[in-house]
């Protein structure tokens, strides 16, 4: 076999995750996750990961002996989380591997904060079943949190609008936002099984999008108007309204995961950029790069240097690109060079080659610098390469966040050259032969 096969080989396997059937741990997808852990009564442990990620592929064996240890006791699963981005953003995933326990409320998992090894997962996983069973003992909320109610549900009823003929304008086609709604008939079998995943995703979705993605319902047997209007010819159809668009079917699965990926899919296409955050104090810097994945730090050259206009050449590179990669939810910051130094050299930028750009995981403290140039493209390929896992990274100096300096907001105006101190040589008496040499 040749080495460009022996790759093409090595890059398949790469892809295809790192567990197989004959493991004790279970795969997990958009298909499978509703009905294995949403509706489970069990306590779930689970690992989303990526195939390229170095950390991830040294989990794995322990993840495969802690899956063999507590067989029949919890459940433990992994979802690749590259292939099945959807999952990842439905619960917060900003890094890998990232470990989460589903206990009691299934709607909110808790972050596996302890050891990356098979003993201390093991025993992190009997101290989460320790806490479900003295929960259920005491009569609090055991399993599922879902309600068992119209075959199963969860979520609340009131999260779904109810649309009619006389409010659906105003609603959805006025409001500037993302639908999908549901055209129903009360008699429809199908519609009957739908209403609670139905509910339960319009919960997780109004949570989860700030109430910027809504989950209508209309029942077409009675606002005729509104199914005639939009072709209903069976039920349940759901269609997707987006701002100065025509609507569209939507496509995907019936289950609440299924639905509540759609819909956040959706939130990200049309959401606006990440906010652009001149680094003004250290509250700006920890809240941003706490609050992301990564955040980007462009450092421009001092306004003396650069003008307004030229200031602004750089910024506009930056929201372009944040408007590019927004669907990576990461923070976006800059600052002049020369004002937080300590910054600069936690990040070895070292006082020159401006304007300079890194990109901190605060999580992991570690950072990656733009060696290309400030341009769309550059800063693309800069991206780009930390997306897939490529990329040098180093360690931000010290540690942990610098100390920041509080200072003014940038005017949006040129700057101006310090002003010198006139001298008064009035009363100086200067003589009229100084400076000349006698002959």
């Amino acid at each position: 076999m040749n080495v460009r096969a022996l790759l093409g080989c090595s890059l398949v396997f790469m892809v295809q995750g790192f567990y197989s059937a004959s493991d004790d741990v279970v795969e997990l997808n958009p298909s499978n996750f509703n009905r294995e852990v949403l509706q489970s009564d069990s306590l779930w442990l689970i690992e989303f990961y990526a195939p390229w990620c170095g950390h991830c592929q040294s989990l794995t064996a322990d993840w495969k002996k802690t899956a063999t240890a507590l067989k029949g006791i919890v459940k433990v699963g992994a979802v690749d989380a590259d292939q099945h981005n959807s999952l990842g953003g439905q619960y917060s995933v900003r890094g890998f591997p990232t470990i989460k326990i589903f206990g009691a409320n299934k709607n909110k998992p808790d972050d596996y904060q302890g050891g990356r090894n098979s003993q201390a997962i093991v025993d992190g996983a009997l101290n989460a079943l320790h806490t479900l069973v003295k929960d259920r003992m005491s009569g609090r909320s055991g399993g599922s949190d879902y309600s068992r109610q119209s075959g199963g549900g969860g979520g609340s009823k009131k999260d779904v609008v109810e649309l009619t003929d006389d409010n659906f304008d105003r609603l959805v086609l006025n409001s500037g936002e993302v639908w999908l709604v549901e055209f129903f008939a009360p008699w429809c079998g199908h519609c009957k099984s739908l209403e609670p995943e139905w509910a339960a995703a319009a919960s997780a979705v109004k949570e989860q999008t700030k109430d910027k993605v809504h989950l209508g319902a209309v029942d077409a047997t009675v606002h005729q108007g509104l199914a005639s209007r939009y072709g209903i010819r069976g039920f349940p159809t759901i269609k997707i309204f987006k701002k100065g668009e025509e609507p569209e079917d939507y496509q995907g699965g019936r289950t609440r995961g299924d639905i509540i990926a759609g819909a956040l899919d959706l939130f990200s296409d049309n959401a606006a950029p990440p906010e652009l955050l001149e680094i003004l104090n250290a509250d700006v810097l920890k809240k941003t790069c706490d609050d992301y994945q990564l955040c980007v730090i462009a450092v421009l050259p001092h306004i003396l240097d650069t003008g307004a206009a030229g200031r602004n050449g750089y910024l506009e590179v930056m929201m372009k690109m944040a408007e590019k990669y927004k669907k990576k939810m990461w923070g976006w910051l800059w600052t002049e060079a020369g004002v937080q130094m300590e910054l600069e050299a936690s990040l070895g930028i070292g006082g020159f080659g401006y304007p300079a750009m890194a990109a901190i995981n605060a999580r992991k403290m570690k950072f990656a610098l733009l060696k290309g140039s400030f341009s769309e493209t550059g800063i693309h390929e800069f991206l780009r390469d930390l997306s897939v896992g490529r990329g040098s990274t180093a360690t931000v100096g010290g540690g942990a966040l610098p100390n920041i300096n509080s200072v003014e907001a940038w005017d949006g105006k040129d700057g101006e050259l310090p002003v010198e101190d006139d001298y008064d040589l009035s009363d100086v008496d200067l003589d009229d032969n100084f400076g000349k040499d006698e002959l």
